[in-house]
């Protein structure tokens, strides 16, 4: 593995009090590696400090976190690549076993896993922890799948799911994003427990709890919607379906006790809503095939790249 590549993606918005001290740590921790520091509008220097400290300094001017991240994975060639923020929340000695696991083949995405260790100690925010757990437990259950922490920003991926990766979020919802992605693909991910730490006194969180945690839960359901269209829209189908018969029955009751029906508005509503749920359950079926035949399409990218890898 000693020609290998490794690369350190470190995407930073105003972390000028911390950001010398993540590459310097990773320095230490992957001696070997290129440390890229990619700036995103920040106007404390963090830039300038980033460069100083050995990184290899980027600009993406388009803000927001998945942006950054959008443009750190087409820029950037290597073999594994280590994903970090710049804020010192993340230790940067567990990333020789990440990058080990992802160099020989064990696996295609470690995620460094805070929810196993400290990171319910560390973390001051309570509606962090709880949206957290929220989310690990409705992606577990839409997937059918057992990923400890959905949201970290530590992981380490194969060149394979970089490049192969499409990167649709704008911002901090961009993680639940590759975790979908992974379990979709059939990626096989492992996770490493880390010592998550707070930020040191003075650095603060661009991550907006309300409004972040909302968009997060808008692409699981985007997500959903997108890679089990049928079970999407059979859940809609059998709401639609239960508000019909739960209208229907009482013009029916009335119809077999006075042979009349005196609710006609209802039993039109009735039927629309029957007929609305016999759409969804088409629009679902047709939109099941075209994923099944994007996957298929999906796999043959991956073998081309898979034939250029062995090149």
């Amino acid at each position: 593995m000693e020609n290998k590549k490794i690369a350190v993606l470190i995407p930073c918005y105003n972390e000028s009090l911390t950001v010398q001290k993540v590459v310097s740590d990773f320095r230490k921790a992957l001696p070997e590696a290129d440390i890229y520091v990619y700036d995103n509008n920040s106007t404390d220097g963090t830039d300038v400090l980033a460069k100083q400290a050995g990184a290899v300094v980027r600009h993406e001017y388009k803000q927001g976190k998945g942006n950054v991240i959008r443009a750190m994975f087409r820029d950037v060639e290597a073999d594994c690549y280590v994903m970090a923020d710049g804020d010192d929340t993340y230790p940067a000695e567990n990333a020789r076993e990440m990058c080990d696991m992802i160099l020989a083949g064990k696996a295609d995405m470690v995620n460094g896993d805070r929810l196993s260790s400290t990171y319910f100690q560390e973390n001051k925010r309570l509606f962090h922890n709880s949206g957290n757990v929220l989310v690990r437990r409705l992606i577990n259950w839409l997937f059918h799948s057992d990923v400890r922490d959905i949201m970290t920003g530590y992981r380490a991926f194969n060149r394979r799911f970089v490049k192969t990766f499409p990167v649709l979020s704008k911002g901090f919802e961009i993680e639940t994003e590759m975790t979908i992605h992974a379990l979709d693909k059939n990626y096989f991910i492992r996770e490493v427990p880390v010592a998550y730490r707070d930020r040191p006194a003075g650095s603060y969180s661009k991550l907006d709890t309300v409004s972040d945690g909302v968009r997060v839960l808008g692409t699981i359901a985007a997500l959903f919607r997108d890679y089990k269209p049928m079970w999407f829209f059979s859940v809609f189908a059998v709401l639609s379906a239960a508000a019909a018969v739960i209208l229907f029955i009482p013009v029916f009751t009335e119809y077999i006790r006075t042979g009349l029906v005196g609710r006609f508005p209802t039993l039109i509503v009735a039927g629309l809503l029957m007929v609305v749920s016999l759409l969804m359950l088409v629009c679902g079926a047709i939109l099941e095939v075209i994923v099944k035949k994007d996957r298929q399409n999906y796999e043959l990218m991956v073998n081309l790249i898979c034939k250029e890898e062995r090149k």
